[in-house]
């Protein structure tokens, strides 16, 4: 943590922390980043380094989408204002399409902003230059000057090859994003009753609508309607925002399901296998229609969760970053962990996998969280390589570990049908063996090259550690707490839980030994008249300031909502108390670096010391926060409306059952070979994409398929998404184990290659739950896919319970401790090929039979022999058979760890 003044005389309010804890300095305190992992990230991310007017024209707008988002959150679709004395007066409400447009206009525009449009590196733009340059050689005079002037002209309008400057090109399509979303407020009564009944081609033209601009309507103008050509410009917008921020893989998947959806109609229907995708023919309007102007396409399923639920999380992430939290959470994960045999790594598959939950960014938790812990695994001992396989396995992790589970539960919830509350639990124990499998890999991996954990007096003590911070834990319970029990809608739980952050954030920033007692008092004198205005006026002191009344409540009713407006009553008092003692310190007040940078910034641009103030950074954090929270949505935001248009697509062909009799006829019907089949697509389609794209792509192409095999459709849907996330670790793409490589400056290759071995739980838990839903707490309900959670009667259900759950669950932690050994070859004492095969046998076995009995089982049915081997009689043989195979292989290692070193820890729990 930097300290926010550089000038003790110039900033006398300067109360940051660290500096005054410099006698207990963490671990990650000492590391000196060999590379600036934001210049690392800003390269992966292809984002520009902006300076000057460009970072504050940035900044605005990425609070004024964040302010949007809230609104949302809070007030829903309408627009209020409330007077003092006089009331509430509602001015205009939003229809969703409304709604959905300004939050894709947005990403757009930030999108322009972040990202450059051409940086002159491409080998089209070299091999079009080298052209020119021979074509200027030859024919000089005049006509080589106009070719320099105009190559000049273009580098100006469109190149940003530094990639630090917004180009004119920028401007004009920020201006054309403008356009459609002001055709969605302007004009949505042609909408609803023409468009919506009449289709595009029956809206008004330019003439109609502006009568004096009649003389421009020529050509398209005057043939189309202004609505077809604004529809063509949105998507095309769309196209070109994925194109700068998300490369041109997913922007031509995209664009040739577009153009599908147009010429699809040419396939022949009678060609033997392909035929099945031949699709009635769709005019352009058509197409444009059902993806611009519906809630099917751009701003279908995806965008809308988007607004409803993945924005406000990543906002939430964002507050809870900056308030300090991630660098806590680090540093208690070192505090726990750090001296065990192997802690460094221990404290990074712990870290690393928390704030990977809430970032939601398998590349930006690795170059964020790993630019601490890479540096000191490789101090303590582990090769770089290995340093770096392990941040981005558990990195990538983190999006499957609840209960944020980055933006992905958000998506399954809406896909599935199934409740927020459902999705977090029957994913936890999954999650959980994934995470004790990288802890078991780590911990062998130390103790076959020896390697121990820091001295304890480099660590952080841990129960003056959590004194300090305890705070940072309750929006996570809070959060829990909303969702679970309260059964909050997740938006709802989502913005309560911001405004918890920042009133948490304000109580401590206000908090010193001076001002603890007025903070106390001031709470509990609050409380008291908010609880009694309920139960007198029926309505809270600030509406009640505001002009509200109500009826009064029973004294219960009065104390539950009185405490419902703590979060609004400690921000009033923390600012107060902030504005009250403007000299005072803040002991607790710990903020992330980027808020303290970011204050300096405008002290400087200010010449005065004002951002600085314990009140200026407390209002540094609350935008800070908003402008990060919007930097990270930009990208979930254009890739989720750039993939809204395959399923768009796949509505308006109709092309989804006979996909699905397609992908079903290419796995011959084989349930293994469909698993195969979706995990490999996964793989593909999600490398070098974000984890919602892979998933809403895969969800869309492959969801059908699956039902018709009786499988769970929660479970389908996370095997899904664990197979997508192995793309970020698999080579030859691997984009987060290279992010990882240039923090650790190891060899790419290798460290995504260990990563990949490090990942292979990502495989094996994934496999084993689609073939035992017990696993996930799942019972099957009769009909085909359908499930639920386990009920009490289903675990008083011994018979099923013990064979369906309990030994599955078990199987499964067994074969990803195996398969650790495995991956690891070590156990005691190095472990020899052949044994390392068996351990992987093992953990098959063990975690899922299924996968040996069902190709058998076609095997056998192949040669003429019709028997059903699938059976719980035979799950359970075979997990015996790998289980005694396992403990027989563990004895072996003991009595050979013995032989080597009688000392030598049998597990890594021991150490």
């Amino acid at each position: 943590m930097t300290d926010a003044s550089s000038d003790p005389e110039d900033r006398p309010t300067n109360t940051g922390t660290d500096a005054d804890r410099s006698d207990e300095r963490s671990p990650t305190d000492t590391v000196d980043a060999e590379e600036d992992p934001e210049n690392i990230l800003e390269e992966i991310e292809r984002k520009r380094s902006l300076r000057g007017w460009s970072v504050v024209l940035v900044a605005v707008v990425g609070i004024l989408f964040s302010a949007f988002q809230m609104w949302l959150s809070a007030r829903g679709f309408i627009v209020e204002v409330t007077v003092p004395l006089a009331g509430t007066y509602r001015i205009t409400s939003f229809e969703t399409l409304q709604i959905r447009s300004v939050h894709v206009t947005f990403a757009l525009i930030m999108a322009f902003l972040l990202y450059p449009p051409l940086t002159g590196a491409g080998r089209l733009t070299r091999s079009i230059g080298g052209f020119l340059d021979v074509v200027s050689n030859r024919v000089g005079g005049s006509i080589a000057a106009a070719i320099a002037f105009l190559r000049r002209a273009v580098r100006w309008f469109c190149f940003d090859p530094n990639k630090e400057r917004i180009t004119p090109l920028d401007g004009l399509l920020i201006v054309s994003a403008l356009l459609p979303v002001v055709y969605f407020f302007r004009r949505y009564d042609e909408y609803q009753n023409v468009i919506r009944v009449l289709g595009l081609q029956n809206a008004a033209t330019i003439d109609e609508i502006f009568p004096a601009l009649e003389p421009l309507a020529v050509g398209p103008l005057a043939t189309y309607s202004v609505a077809y050509l604004l529809g063509i410009l949105g998507v095309l917008l769309v196209l070109e925002a994925t194109r700068r921020a998300l490369g041109l893989l997913l922007t031509g998947l995209v664009s040739i399901f577009v153009l599908y959806g147009r010429y699809g109609y040419l396939i022949p229907s009678d060609m033997a296998g392909i035929g099945q995708l031949a699709v009635r023919e769709n005019r352009w309007d058509q197409v444009i229609s059902y993806l611009w102007y519906t809630g099917e396409g751009i701003f279908g399923i995806p965008v809308s969760v988007s607004v409803r639920f993945i924005y406000i999380f990543i906002l939430f992430g964002a507050f809870l970053e900056m308030s300090g939290a991630g660098k806590w959470f680090i540093d208690f994960a070192y505090s726990l962990t750090g001296t065990r045999k192997g802690g460094p790594a221990k404290a990074s598959v712990v870290s690393s996998g928390f704030m990977g939950m809430l970032s939601g960014s398998s590349v930006a938790n690795t170059v964020t969280t790993g630019a601490f812990t890479i540096p000191l695994m490789k101090r303590s001992g582990y090769s770089p390589e290995f340093a770096g396989a392990v941040e981005s396995s558990t990195s990538s992790g983190g999006q499957i570990l609840p209960p944020v589970m980055g933006a992905a539960a958000f998506l399954i919830v809406e896909y599935t049908g199934t409740p927020f509350r459902d999705v977090i639990v029957a994913a936890t124990i999954p999650a959980v063996a994934f995470f004790f499998g990288m802890w078991v890999m780590v911990h062998f991996e130390a103790a076959k090259h020896d390697i121990g954990g820091l001295a304890r007096e480099q660590l952080l003590d841990l129960k003056p550690h959590i004194k300090r911070g305890w705070f940072y834990l309750f929006p996570i319970v809070l959060l829990l707490y909303y969702i679970v029990g309260a059964r909050l809608s997740i938006g709802r739980a989502g913005w309560l839980t911001i405004v918890a952050t920042i009133a948490i954030v304000a109580l401590v920033a206000a908090y010193n030994e001076r001002t603890r007692g007025i903070i106390a008092g001031g709470l509990a004198v609050a409380l008291a008249a908010n609880i009694a205005s309920y139960a007198t006026a029926g309505v809270g002191l600030i509406t009640l300031a505001f002009g509200g009344s109500g009826e009064s409540l029973p004294v219960a009713a009065a104390l539950r909502a009185g405490l419902g407006d703590l979060d609004a009553i400690a921000i009033l008092l923390g600012v107060a108390v902030l504005l009250y003692d403007r000299s005072g310190t803040a002991p607790l007040l710990s903020l992330d670096s980027a808020v303290d940078d970011t204050a300096d910034a405008i002290d400087d641009r200010l010449g005065r010391p004002v951002a600085a103030s314990r009140a200026g950074r407390f209002a540094t954090f609350i935008l800070k926060s908003m402008e990060a929270g919007a930097r990270t949505a930009t990208v979930v935001v254009v890739a989720v409306a750039a993939a809204g248009i395959i399923p768009g697509i796949i509505g308006l062909t109709g092309l989804g059952p006979n996909l699905a009799r397609l992908i079903v006829t290419v796995s011959a019907g084989s349930f293994v070979v469909l698993l195969l089949l979706a995990g490999v697509s996964a793989i593909i389609v999600g490398m070098g994409m974000p984890t919602t794209v892979m998933y809403i792509i895969l969800v869309a192409m492959l969801g059908r398929a699956f039902p018709e095999f009786g499988v769970p459709l929660l479970a389908v849907h996370l095997y899904i998404l664990y197979l997508g996330l192995m793309a970020d670790v698999t080579p030859p793409v691997a984009v987060a184990a290279f992010a990882a490589s240039g923090v650790a400056k190891s060899e790419p290759i290798e460290t995504a290659i260990q990563a990949f071995l490090l990942s292979l739980n990502k495989i094996l838990v994934p496999f084993a739950f689609v073939f035992t839903p017990g696993i996930m707490l799942l019972r099957p309900d009769g009909d085909p896919g359908e499930t639920n959670l386990l009920s009490w009667a289903d675990v008083t259900d011994f018979g099923f319970f013990v064979p369906e759950v309990v030994v599955p669950i078990l199987g499964m932690f067994a074969g990803v401790y195996a398969l650790g050994i495995c991956i690891i070859g070590y156990f005691r004492a190095p472990v020899s090929r052949v044994q390392r095969v068996l351990y992987g046998v093992a953990a098959l076995l063990l975690s899922v039979p299924g996968l040996v009995l069902l190709p058998t089982e076609s095997l056998l049915g192949l040669l003429g022999v019709s028997v059903v081997l699938e059976t719980l009689a035979a799950d359970l043989l075979l997990r015996g058979v790998g289980a005694a195979l396992f403990i027989t292989l563990l004895e072996k290692g003991r009595r050979e760890g013995r032989k080597e070193s009688p000392s030598e820890p049998a597990s890594p729990t021991a150490s």
